[in-house]
C-alpha cells in the first residue's frame, strides 16, 4: 500500500535537503510535487487543498531546530499533517455496553462486508478475548448466509442460523435475543449490499439500526475505489450515524487515496484496514504508523505486534538455545523459518513495514520481484526428505536427490539452490553465535547482491 505515493514523496522531500532555511521559494516546487503525488494517489481534491495549505503555512519561514536540517524539518511537518488528515490516533471500538455489544456492518455489495465480519470476529476473539456471535441479514444475495456460516466456523465464532425466507428485521431481533441467551459478548450483524446506493437499501438498514441500537455502526468500503470510497462513506454517513470505517483490499491499493480522504470528508475515523483475503488479515488503523509508512520510515511497531501475535515463541526459543549451544542450523530449522515468515503474511508484508534506506531500492517493490512460489517449493522439497536427511544434508547423494525431487515435483537445480541457501543461513547463524548481531548483519549483507534481492532467486 502507498508504494507510488511513498516513491514520489521521498523524491520530493529529498529536494529540500541542504537548504539553510525553509522559505516560500524553496518549498514551492516541493509542494507542487506533493500536490501532484496526492492527485495521482486519487486523494479527494478538498483534502489535497487543505493538506498543502496547512503544510505551506507551517513550513514557510519555520526556524529549523539545531539538531535538524531543513529536509528533516519539512518531513516532520508533512508527517504531522498526514496524521492530522487521517485522524488523531487509533479509534478503538466502543464495546463498553451491556452485552451483547452489537456491531452493525454497512456497505455496498462487493466491498468485502461478509469477509470483514469474519475478520473482525476473529480479531475480537483472539485479541480481545470476546465470545462472538455473527448473523447475516442479507436475504437477497444467493449463498450469503452459507458463506458467513463457513467463515464463522473457520474463525471459531457462533453463527446464528438465519433463513432467507425471513425478513431482515425478524432475523436480527431473534439473533440479538439468542446472543443474550448464549452470553455472547459481541454480536456482529452483516447487512445486505447493493451495486449502488438506493433508497430501499437505506430504508432497510435504517430500520435495523433503529431496532438494534448498535454500539458500533461500521461502514465497509473498498480502498481501491480511491476518493469514491470517501464519497460513498459520506452518503452512508448522512443516512446512518456511522461510528467508523473499515477499509478493505488495502493491500491491493498502491495509491492510498481512500485512506487519506475518508476521515477528512466524512469526519468518521478509519478503525481497521483489511490487508488480504485470509481471516487474520485485519489491522487496527494507526494514522501515525501509516504516515510513517507513506514517508518511507516503515512501521516497526506494527511489525513487532504482529510478531508477538503470530510467531511460534516455543520454536523461536528452541532455535535460540540450539544456536547458543553451537548446534547446527539444520533443514528442519530452515523449514520452520519459512513457515514463520508465511504466518507473518510473507516477505512482501514484512518488508512493507520496514524502513527504506538511502541508496537501497524500495523494500516493498523489491519484495514484488521475489517469486513467493519459491518458498512453497522449498517447503515441499524439505518435506520430501527423511528426518535424518533434514538433520544432515551432507548425506544427500545422487539417488537420494532424485527421490526427493521426484517426491516434491521439483528439479535437481531447485534442490541444489535450496541447499545453497541453507548453507548461507548456516553461516549467518554461526556468526550470530560468535559475534552477536553485528556479525549476523554482515552475514546478511553477504547474501544481498549489489542490485538487491536474494541470491539464488
Amino acid at each position: 500500500m502507498f508504494e507510488n505515493l511513498t516513491e514520489r514523496l521521498s523524491h520530493t522531500l529529498r529536494s529540500v535537503t541542504g537548504k539553510a532555511r525553509l522559505s516560500e521559494e524553496n518549498i514551492q516546487d516541493a509542494l507542487r510535487d506533493v500536490r501532484n503525488a496526492l492527485i495521482e494517489a486519487d486523494v479527494a481534491l478538498p483534502v489535497i487543498q487543505a493538506f498543502t495549505n496547512a503544510v505551506r503555512e507551517k513550513a514557510v519561514g519555520a526556524e529549523v531546530a539545531a539538531s535538524l536540517n531543513p529536509g528533516q524539518a519539512f518531513i516532520k511537518i508533512v508527517q504531522a499533517e498526514l496524521e492530522r488528515v487521517m485522524g488523531e490516533g487509533n479509534a478503538a471500538l466502543n464495546l463498553a455496553v451491556q452485552p451483547p455489544a452489537i456491531i452493525l456492518m454497512a456497505g455496498l455489495q462487493g466491498a468485502g462486508k461478509t469477509t470483514s465480519v469474519a475478520k473482525l470476529a476473529r480479531w475480537l476473539k483472539e485479541r480481545q478475548k470476546k465470545k462472538v456471535m455473527v448473523v447475516s441479514a442479507d436475504v437477497y444475495r444467493p449463498a450469503a448466509m452459507e458463506q458467513l456460516k463457513v467463515l464463522a466456523d473457520e474463525v471459531g465464532a457462533i453463527c446464528y442460523p438465519a433463513n432467507p425466507d425471513q425478513q431482515p428485521l425478524a432475523i436480527v431481533q431473534a439473533a440479538a435475543q439468542q446472543a443474550k441467551i448464549q452470553f455472547a459478548d459481541v454480536l456482529i450483524v452483516d447487512t445486505a449490499g447493493r451495486l449502488a446506493i438506493d433508497q430501499a437499501m437505506m430504508t432497510e438498514i435504517q430500520q435495523l439500526h433503529a431496532a438494534l441500537k448498535p454500539a458500533e455502526t461500521l461502514f465497509v468500503v473498498d480502498a481501491m475505489t480511491g476518493q469514491d470510497a470517501a464519497n460513498t462513506a459520506k452518503a452512508f454517513g448522512e443516512a446512518l450515524p456511522l461510528t467508523g470505517v473499515i477499509l478493505t483490499k488495502a493491500d491491493a491499493d498502491n495509491r492510498g487515496g481512500a485512506a487519506l480522504s475518508v476521515r477528512h470528508i466524512t469526519g468518521k475515523p478509519i478503525k481497521f484496514l483489511g490487508m488480504g483475503e485470509k481471516t487474520e488479515a485485519l489491522e487496527p488503523f494507526y494514522p501515525d504508523r501509516i504516515a510513517s509508512r507513506i514517508l518511507g520510515m516503515g512501521d516497526v511497531l506494527s511489525l513487532i505486534e504482529e510478531a508477538e501475535q503470530k510467531l511460534d515463541k516455543k520454536k523461536a526459543e528452541k532455535l535460540a538455545k540450539k544456536i547458543k549451544k553451537g548446534k547446527g542450523f539444520d533443514l528442519e530449522d530452515f523449514r520452520d523459518q519459512i513457515q514463520q515468515m508465511k504466518n507473518m503474511g510473507g516477505i512482501g508484508a514484512m518488508l512493507d513495514k520496514m524502513p527504506s534506506m538511502p541508496g537501497m531500492p524500495n523494500l516493498s517493490q523489491a519484495a514484488q520481484g521475489i517469486d513467493t512460489k519459491v518458498f512453497v517449493q522449498m517447503e515441499a522439497i524439505i518435506n520430501s526428505m527423511t528426518p535424518d536427511e533434514r538433520r544432515d544434508p551432507e548425506k544427500l547423494n545422487g539417488s537420494r536427490k532424485r527421490r526427493i525431487t521426484q517426491g516434491s515435483g521439483t528439479s535437481l537445480q531447485d534442490l541444489n539452490r535450496l541447499l545453497k541457501q541453507h548453507k548461507q543461513m548456516q553461516k549467518m547463524m554461526k556468526k550470530l553465535k560468535g559475534g552477536g548481531m553485528a556479525n549476523m548483519m554482515r552475514g546478511m549483507g553477504g547474501m544481498m547482491p549489489p542490485g538487491g534481492g536474494f541470491r539464488g532467486f
